[in-house]
C-alpha cells in the first residue's frame, strides 16, 4: 500500500516474539548483512514487492552504487510480511538500516519510542529545503525532529478499463445517484460492478471505502478527528457512513472478502468486475500493455456542501535509530531525496507515482496528468486509515469492516465492538 499506501499502506497484525524473530531472520537475503554494524553495505528493507516497483528499486540501488563508494543492499519483503514485521525490524538488536514506509502519525508513533534516526541533517540538503511546507510538516515528528524523507505520492480513485466501459456502453458518473445507476447497468449486463480485494492478507483495502464514505458524508476534518479518538466509532455520524455503504453492498463482487487485491485487480482487467476503489500502486502488478487502457473517476460526491477531499498518501523512507552506519545512511537518504533518484523510480515502475521533488518529472501520461489535477482540485487531503490513525488501529478496522460486509444488519454490534477495541489501543 503500498499506498503505498500506498503503501500504504503499515497495518500491524501483531505476531509473537519467537515467530517474529524467525520471520525476520528469514527475510534477510544472503547478499545483505541485515545488521546495524558499521561494516558492510547499508541495508534497505523494502515492501515494494510488485514486479515493476521491485525492478524500479533495483534501478535505484544500481544507480546509487555507480555514484558512491559505499554500497547499498536491497532486501525486498512481501508487503504483508513487511507490515506485520516492521516493529520487530525496528526493535531488533541488529536491524536493517533504511526502510520504505509512511510519514505522519505512523512514523511519529515509532519516533516516540526512539526507534527512528533523526534526519535533521538530511533536511538541511539543498534538495529537501525546496520541498513543500506540507511535506516538511508531514515528515516532522511531534518532538520536532525530522524522521522521514518523502519521495513519491499517489492518489486513490475508482479505476476501470476504458475499453470495457466502451464495450458496456457506460461512462463515468459524477453524483452518487449516477454511481448507483452505473452499478445497476453493469449488474444488468452480468458484470459484478465493484471489485474489492479485501481477502487474504489485504483486508485493509476495505478501509478505503470507509475513508471515502466518511469524508464524503462527514468531511475530512471529522474523519481525522475520528481516527484520532476525538469521536466514537459508534457515533450517529458514523452510522450514516454505513447507511450509504449498505446502498451499494449488493453491487460488490461476492468474492470481495475472499480474494486479495492483486486477484481483484486481475478480475478488473479481464472484465469480470467493472471498477475498483484502489490506489495507483495496483498498476505496478498490471501488464504494461494494459496501462494505456486504465482510467479512473473521482469517488462520487454525496453531499455537495461537504468540502471535497481526496486520499493522496505519501511514501518514502525512514531509518533505524540503532544503525551503526549513521553517516552512510544519511548519504543514502540524501540521494533518495534528489530529483534524479525519484525520476529513476518513476521510470522503472508503472509510472503512476508522482515525485515529491519539485524539479522531478513525472511520467507525463494522460492518466498521471489527470491524477495530478484530481489531487490539486481537492480542498483537503487525507492519507489512508492507518496513516491518519496508527498502524495499531488497522487490524481493528479490518475486523469491523469485513464483518460489516458479511453481516450488514449487525452494524450496531460491529461499531460497538470497534469502539471498544479502539479505546484499548488509544489507552495503550
Amino acid at each position: 500500500m503500498t499506498i503505498h499506501l500506498p503503501s500504504r499502506r503499515g497495518f500491524l497484525a501483531g505476531v509473537g516474539a519467537a515467530g517474529s524473530a524467525a520471520l525476520l531472520s528469514g527475510c534477510v537475503t544472503s547478499g545483505s548483512s541485515g545488521t546495524s554494524s558499521s561494516d558492510g553495505d547499508v541495508t534497505l528493507q523494502s515492501n515494494l514487492s510488485a514486479p515493476q516497483a521491485k525492478a524500479a528499486m533495483g534501478d535505484l540501488v544500481a544507480d546509487y552504487g555507480k555514484k558512491n563508494t559505499g554500497g547499498l543492499s536491497l532486501n525486498t519483503v512481501a508487503a504483508e510480511t513487511f507490515r506485520t514485521q516492521l516493529p520487530t525490524y525496528l526493535t531488533s538488536a541488529n536491524p536493517p538500516d533504511v526502510y520504505t514506509w509512511y510519514p505522519g502519525s505512523v512514523a511519529d508513533a515509532y519516533a516516540k519510542k526512539d526507534l527512528l534516526l533523526d534526519l535533521g541533517e538530511v533536511w538541511e540538503s539543498a534538495d529537501l529545503k525546496r520541498y513543500s511546507k506540507a511535506l516538511d510538516t508531514l515528515c516532522t515528528a511531534s518532538s520536532g525532529k525530522k524522521v522521514f524523507v518523502p519521495t513519491t505520492y499517489y492518489w486513490w480513485g475508482m479505476f476501470y478499463r476504458k475499453s470495457n466501459f466502451a464495450k458496456w456502453g457506460v461512462s463515468e458518473p459524477e453524483t452518487w445517484d449516477d454511481f448507483l445507476d452505473l452499478c445497476d447497468t453493469l449488474k444488468g449486463k452480468g458484470v459484478d460492478p465493484i471489485g474489492l480485494g479485501a481477502g487474504g492478507n489485504t483486508a485493509w483495502v476495505a478501509s478505503a471505502w470507509f475513508d471515502y464514505l466518511d469524508i464524503r458524508v462527514n468531511g475530512a476534518q471529522y474523519h481525522r478527528e475520528l481516527l484520532a479518538g476525538k469521536h466514537r466509532f459508534d457515533d450517529p455520524q458514523v452510522h450514516k457512513v454505513f447507511d450509504r455503504w449498505r446502498e451499494i453492498l449488493p453491487y460488490f463482487d461476492p468474492d470481495g472478502t475472499a480474494v486479495a487485491f492483486q486477484d481483484a485487480t486481475t478480475s478488473l482487467l479481464n472484465g469480470r468486475t467493472g471498477m475498483m476503489l484502489i490506489g495507483t500502486f495496483f498498476a505496478d502488478a498490471a501488464p504494461k500493455d494494459a496501462l494505456d487502457d486504465i482510467d479512473f473517476f473521482r469517488f462520487p460526491v454525496i453531499d455537495p456542501k461537504v468540502p471535497l477531499a481526496e486520499e493522496a498518501p505519501t511514501d518514502g523512507y525512514f531509518a533505524s535509530a540503532r544503525t551503526g552506519k549513521r553517516d552512510a545512511v544519511l548519504g543514502v537518504l540524501r540521494y533518495l531525496a534528489t530529483a534524479e533518484a525519484q525520476e529513476i523510480y518513476v521510470k522503472g515502475s508503472s509510472g503512476t507515482a508522482l515525485p515529491c521533488h519539485p524539479d522531478a518529472a513525472d511520467a507525463g501520461t494522460a492518466l498521471v496528468k489527470k491524477g495530478r489535477k484530481h489531487i490539486e482540485e481537492a480542498a483537503e487531503i487525507t492519507q489512508f486509515f492507518n496513516r491518519d490513525s496508527s498502524d495499531a488501529m488497522q487490524p481493528a478496522a479490518d475486523t469491523a469492516l469485513t464483518r460489516f460486509i458479511a453481516e450488514p444488519k449487525a452494524i450496531d454490534s460491529v461499531l460497538t465492538t470497534w469502539q471498544r477495541e479502539a479505546e484499548k489501543i488509544w489507552r495503550a
